[in-house]
């Protein structure tokens, strides 16, 4: 499946108030059960693997998180993009140092052999200055869904 496929206009929410990551993990879990990118282990999945392996990234440009779980979780491949309306603090990769992000991007990959490509390529993305200005400017969904359409088009035809 094609990394733009992932995105879709309804997985972003650029104005949610939470306290913690604990109380974020629920909210996104609950929206994508309703929605059917996900099955009913997906919560204890996210928590498990955020707590064994930590996805906070600090980037260049911006802080942020890219949270998954393991694929068995995972119905329909998504993106679901959260910035949060004041920071939160997470877990570094790598070292487990505490950070704080307002961004994160929750990934619902389904093939495990998907799964370093897409963090790959969302890394490049976030490396690139001009995408990350203008993201950190976008305060409407559709923006930021047509930013990301438009980033993943020049990368193909780049």
């Amino acid at each position: 499946m094609e990394t733009k496929m992932m995105f879709q206009p309804e997985l972003i929410d650029l104005q949610l108030t939470v306290e913690n990551e604990e109380e974020l993990f629920e909210i996104i879990a609950a929206r994508l059960l309703e929605e059917g990118y996900v099955n009913e282990g997906y919560l204890a999945g996210i928590r498990a693997r955020e707590k064994d392996f930590p996805t906070g990234l600090i980037t260049e440009y911006l802080n942020i998180a890219l949270p998954h779980s393991d694929t068995e979780y995972i119905e329909r491949p998504f993106i679901y993009i959260v910035r949060t309306t004041k920071p939160i603090k997470v877990k570094q990769m790598g070292d487990n140092q505490e950070m704080e992000v307002c961004d994160l991007f929750f990934l619902g990959i389904k093939e495990p052999t998907k799964q370093v490509g897409l963090l790959q390529e969302l890394m490049l993305l976030f490396q690139n200055h001009g995408f990350v200005s203008e993201l950190k400017q976008t305060t409407e969904k559709a923006d930021v869904f047509n930013l990301f359409m438009k980033q993943w088009e020049e990368a193909k035809n780049g």
